[in-house]
């Protein structure tokens, strides 16, 4: 008994020290991460985080792209910025921050287990990619009188004044989707959008109660909103443009010392390497999002397989879209 109660002693002892190593060398202190993924999802995902990083104080402030770009520009201004990790809409502005000298370079373990293309200095990473497609309320518009590809969403007089697409000033996954459709058609597209009376929304709720309600017929918006409200019970339905959908690889960036709101690199690292795990990436994909991992099991609520939406894409030329965003802002500004 004596012995017993001695070997229990001893590996509580033992069980203590591994969990005390464990623990010793956790992130520590607070870092605050700027984002344009949907709240709801940032809840969840703020869950997950605390659980993996119990010492760390995690902070989000969402906003659309847009915003996320004006609160950089102001707070470089008073020279700090107000974040440790951005996690934005698309690579193009990863280029201009990178450029711009902001960004810390970090090569994560997880890098070669990326399906999709990533800094090879470490400058930013793609964490989840978005697919801009186009949608449409099967209760009340047949399949066969609207759109199925961005061409004819242009072009198609059956829906004149019946469409939409988000703000391309506030939402980069719209602008992204601008800069792709200007590449494939020039900015004659944006003319055509012009004489279809497109409708300019600045959230996507109020584009979908529209598009319930019968007042839009098709509209261009992110395949998670789609899915989101399908899991939820809507009937509206996504189509895939036949001319190929805008995959957007939205990207997460570590802020470098010179420039980052609280001085923890090392925790900016392993959150940054958690987004980029297994683990992390089913949280992506929990929140209608597609993996940004090879061979990834699983796909978001009600979507099709990552891989065949990949081999029906529409190219996005990011260093284009980052040095002629102005441009591409002020033609489509300009449609008629």
């Amino acid at each position: 008994m004596k012995k017993f109660i001695c070997l229990i002693f001893i590996l509580i002892i033992t069980v203590s020290a591994i969990f005390a190593f464990g623990n010793k060398d956790q992130p520590k202190g607070k870092i605050t991460i700027y984002t344009s993924m949907y709240e709801e999802v940032i809840n969840s995902i703020q869950q997950d985080l605390q659980k993996q990083f119990p010492k760390l104080l995690i902070e989000f402030v969402y906003g659309g792209t847009g915003r996320i770009q004006y609160m950089i520009t102001t707070e470089r201004a008073a020279g700090r910025l107000g974040c440790d990790i951005l996690m934005v809409a698309e690579p193009a502005y990863s280029l201009e921050l990178k450029e711009n000298d902001i960004l810390h370079p970090y090569i994560s373990s997880e890098a070669t287990s990326l399906s999709f293309d990533y800094c090879p200095d470490g400058f930013w990473y793609p964490v989840r990619i978005n697919n801009m497609v186009l949608a449409y309320n099967p209760a009340r518009t047949p399949l066969n009188t609207i759109p199925n590809s961005f061409f004819d969403f242009a072009n198609d007089t059956r829906v004149r004044g019946a469409i939409s697409m988000r703000n391309p000033n506030v939402s980069g996954t719209s602008l992204a989707t601008l800069s792709a459709l200007s590449d494939k058609y020039g900015y004659q597209y944006f003319n055509a959008l012009g004489r279809q009376n497109l409708q300019i929304e600045y959230g996507t709720a109020e584009a979908l109660r529209k598009l319930e309600s019968g007042e839009y017929r098709v509209i261009m918006i992110l395949e998670e909103s789609i899915l989101q409200i399908r899991q939820a019970g809507s009937a509206l339905q996504v189509i895939y443009p036949t001319d190929g959908t805008v995959m957007i690889p939205s990207t997460i960036m570590i802020i470098n010392n010179k420039w980052n709101a609280n001085r923890n690199i090392k925790a900016a690292q392993a959150v940054t390497d958690w987004f980029l795990s297994e683990e992390g990436q089913n949280a992506i994909v929990s929140g209608w999002m597609h993996s940004v991992r090879k061979d990834f099991p699983r796909i978001p609520f009600d979507s099709i397989p990552t891989e065949e939406i990949r081999a029906n894409s529409m190219p996005v030329n990011w260093e284009n879209s980052y040095q002629k965003r102005d441009e591409i802002l002020t033609r489509f500004e300009d449609r008629r």
